[in-house]
C-alpha cells in the first residue's frame, strides 16, 4: 500500500540507517533529476509552475527572514491548498 503522507529525506534515512546529510547529497545528484530540471538555470530568481495557473491569481510579497521579500503568485481556484502556488520571484532585499 502506497504511502499518504510525504517523508521527509531525512526521516527515510533515519529509518534505513543511512547518513542524512549523504542521502541528502545523493538524492539531489542522482535520484531527484535536479541537474536536468528545465528551470534549474533561473530557480534562484523566480520558478513558474504552470499547470498551477488559473484565471484568477493573487500577488503577494512575503517576508520570510532577515528582511528577504519573496514575491508570490497564487491560483484563487486552488482556495490555499494543493496546487495554489503558481509561481515566485526571487529574493529582493527589503531596505
Amino acid at each position: 500500500m502506497a504511502e499518504e503522507e510525504p517523508s521527509s529525506l531525512a526521516s527515510i534515512a533515519k529509518c534505513q540507517r543511512l547518513p542524512v546529510k549523504e542521502f541528502e547529497k545523493q538524492y539531489k545528484d542522482h535520484l531527484s533529476g535536479f541537474h536536468q530540471w528545465e528551470q534549474k538555470h533561473h530557480a534562484e530568481d523566480w520558478i513558474l509552475f504552470e499547470e498551477n495557473i488559473g484565471k484568477q491569481l493573487s500577488i503577494d510579497e512575503v517576508a520570510i527572514s532577515q528582511g528577504e521579500l519573496y514575491t508570490i503568485v497564487t491560483n484563487k481556484a486552488a482556495h490555499g491548498g494543493r496546487g495554489g502556488i503558481g509561481g515566485h520571484g526571487g529574493r529582493d532585499q527589503s531596505y
